[in-house]
């Protein structure tokens, strides 16, 4: 199942348009709370300029590059889970994805409707951690009423370990602390995850202003810069109509016309970067005549593992994989400059692979 992140926000902030330039598709995108009702689900080309690269240099039959996945989800409101607007059906929704991009309404315009009266972004976000954290705290306290009783009574080490941690979980929350902020070892972690608790997600910031603002100071903007960092988040400033608008362009129209902008690169192609980083995702790549492709994997993986993604006997054969890095690959213009400068490398089983490895893997059948 590939990984996921799931725009949220309140109604009106800019979702669905940031949705529409995302995946070019056309959905509902009206000026009034709860116009995307079912969260819709699209797949996004992640923008890689190394990959432009070696499809120059080899001019393969076929280019693949690699995808990410973004889900937008109904506007959420003041009262949530509890119930009110969309209520449990956006927290399900919002249960399913690995990563929270948060759009927040950083511009004032009386024609577009506020669900709070006026746009006042450190409100909005507060509104949107409420009710993730009264969410997880539901969580957390079924979880310690079926087990920290009997937990206390046998003296079980692992249940007593997971109360504790249980308890400080809660803790944070009820002194209205994300869940991710808290320092955990690696065994917690794993203790957690099975909870999947709204508040430890990681989250990006998307600041969404308008179109005469690009360039320039916002208040709005700073506002959430100071709060993103308590996450240590990232923050994204963009113009999610003129990125909706940048979406319907050839590439050289793109360009010329971010150029005009003074922008080298649009929000969106940042956003999409910065998304999959978020989730410790990177890129190896298989270059060939037949097809230069790009491949995701975990950050971490080992070689066997990475040549599995392609096809499950590579790593069930795996002896051994042949790498360039990317830079080596570019400096000496190809794969035959490389290995005639001692660049290419034959790694064993233990190899980690490095985002921007160019590879080509050697199995037994």
């Amino acid at each position: 199942m590939p990984l996921t992140a799931g725009i949220v926000g309140l109604p009106n902030v800019g979702k669905s348009t940031l949705f529409n330039a995302i995946t070019k598709k056309n959905i509902l995108a009206a000026n009034y709370p709860f116009a995307t009702i079912e969260p819709n689900v699209g797949m996004v080309i992640v923008p890689d300029k190394r990959l432009d690269f070696l499809n120059n240099l080899i001019k393969p039959k076929s280019l693949v590059p690699t995808t990410f996945e973004f889900t937008d989800i109904a506007g959420l409101v003041k009262g949530a889970s509890h119930g009110e607007g969309l209520g449990n059906k956006f927290l399900s929704h919002i249960k399913n994805v690995d990563a929270i991009v948060e759009v927040v309404r950083c511009f004032d315009d009386s024609n577009i409707t506020h669900v709070e009266g006026d746009p006042d972004p450190l409100r909005d976000i507060e509104i949107i951690d409420v009710e993730f954290i009264f969410c997880d705290l539901e969580v957390v306290d079924n979880r310690l009423g079926k087990i920290e009783k009997k937990a206390i009574s046998t003296k079980d080490k692992d249940a007593l370990k997971e109360v504790d941690l249980l308890k400080r979980v809660k803790n944070s929350l009820e002194n209205n602390i994300p869940a991710r902020r808290l320092d955990y070892t690696d065994e917690e972690l794993k203790t957690l995850k099975a909870f999947n608790l709204l508040t430890m997600k990681p989250v990006i910031y998307v600041a969404n202003i308008k179109e005469g603002e690009i360039g320039k100071e916002n208040d709005y903007v700073k506002t959430v810069t100071d709060y993103a960092k308590k996450d240590n988040a990232e923050v994204i400033v963009l113009c999610a109509k003129i990125e909706e608008e940048l979406s319907g362009f050839e590439e050289d129209e793109k360009e010329a016309f971010l150029k005009d902008l003074g922008i080298e690169e649009s929000g969106l192609d940042k956003l999409i970067k910065a998304s999959y980083s978020l989730l410790g995702l990177q890129t190896y790549f298989t270059a060939g005549e037949k097809e230069v492709r790009a491949w995701t994997f975990k950050k971490g993986m080992k070689a066997p593992a990475c040549a599995g993604i392609i096809h499950s006997d590579f790593e069930k054969g795996f002896i051994r994989a042949e790498v360039i890095s990317f830079s080596d690959y570019e400096k000496y213009n190809g794969e035959k400059g490389a290995k005639e400068a001692g660049k290419l490398r034959s790694e064993g089983k233990e190899y980690i692979m490095q985002d921007g490895d160019v590879c080509l893997f050697r199995f037994n059948n």
